[in-house]
């Protein structure tokens, strides 16, 4: 890949989660997921956030056996935290611009204006499609699973109960993420549902804001990673930080810079290399790096210039056939 394509490129070629390579290498999965959780990580900072979440501004399971206002306080509580999550990050890396555009990958100005947006601005497109339909429709899957744990119609367990599964669960969330993500994700790219996913294809850069910006029908497949809780027994604190995975994760990866540099070191990973080369280059990179799937089914883009002129050869043959 040439890197006059990018403002910034981080150490390439890009890897997958070594769990899954061969051979196999103990010690690179270890640090793998050290890395991915300790000792100050985005994994670890949701989960805490979501204690906080489910202990202060959360119903109890006999509130929530009912429709009342609680609805309103989780949908009120993921609308604040998303508007200081999103709107810091922006303000920080594009609107004050603190880091300039250190590690920025793509060397293009955000945002941008034009009519391809929403009020003919991406900004604004934005933060209205996030708080307006992702916002909502995260906290009314939150809100149908939270009666179901309180009405027994999805299966229900306690760190009591299950001490070793209810930490596992926490750990598996990444990785059931990376599975749905990848599925649902062609699914969106597939004719019939394109329609609805062009919307977030609108932002070939991308900003903090940039990551719920979808359309309705978008974000109601979005956050139905929870249908997963209709089948394993879960605790509402694993509700609240599954959905604060999903919503969360996708503004602190859409950042559109590698990380947070203090001092001249990276201090905090934020945006995503391999997502962003799905933004710029389309038919690559569905999934994560969790869990290999674009490997598996060869749309695997690790940012070298071998797999950029394999993209292009690939395209080219789609077009001719």
């Amino acid at each position: 890949m040439s890197r006059s394509e990018w403002n910034h490129v981080p150490e390439l070629p890009l890897t997958v989660n070594p769990l899954f390579e061969r051979p196999f290498k103990a010690g690179d999965v270890v640090r793998w997921y050290v890395g991915a959780w300790l000792p100050v990580s985005i994994n670890l900072c949701i989960v805490a956030l979501s204690v906080i979440c489910w202990l202060w501004f959360s119903p109890t399971l006999a509130e929530a056996a009912a429709p009342g206002w609680w609805m309103l306080e989780v949908l009120l509580r993921n609308a604040v935290i998303l508007t200081a999550l999103a709107g810091g990050l922006h303000w920080y890396f594009h609107g004050a611009q603190m880091q300039g555009t250190l590690a920025k990958y793509d060397p293009r100005p955000f945002p941008r204006q034009g009519k391809v947006f929403t009020w003919n601005d991406q900004l604004r497109d934005n933060i209205t499609w996030a708080l307006g339909s992702g916002v909502p429709i995260w906290s009314a899957w939150e809100c149908v699973i939270w009666q179901g744990l309180a009405n027994g119609w999805v299966p229900h367990t306690t760190f009591a109960e299950t001490p070793v599964w209810f930490v596992l669960v926490f750990f598996l969330i990444p990785i059931w993420e990376s599975f749905y993500f990848y599925w649902m994700h062609r699914l969106l790219h597939w004719g019939p549902f394109y329609r609805f996913h062009a919307l977030h294809h609108r932002n070939t850069d991308v900003g903090p804001w940039s990551g719920l910006s979808m359309h309705p029908i978008e974000h109601v497949m979005f956050f139905g990673t929870v249908v997963v809780h209709f089948v394993l027994p879960t605790h509402e604190l694993h509700l609240i930080t599954h959905l604060m995975f999903y919503g969360l994760y996708a503004t602190i990866t859409h950042t559109g810079h590698e990380g947070l540099w203090v001092k001249g070191a990276k201090r905090l990973h934020l945006g995503n290399f391999h997502h962003q080369m799905h933004h710029r280059y389309f038919e690559c990179n569905y999934g994560t790096l969790e869990v290999p799937w674009d490997k598996l089914f060869g749309t695997f883009h690790d940012g070298t210039a071998a797999a950029n002129q394999r993209m292009r050869e690939q395209l080219k043959l789609r077009r001719a056939g």
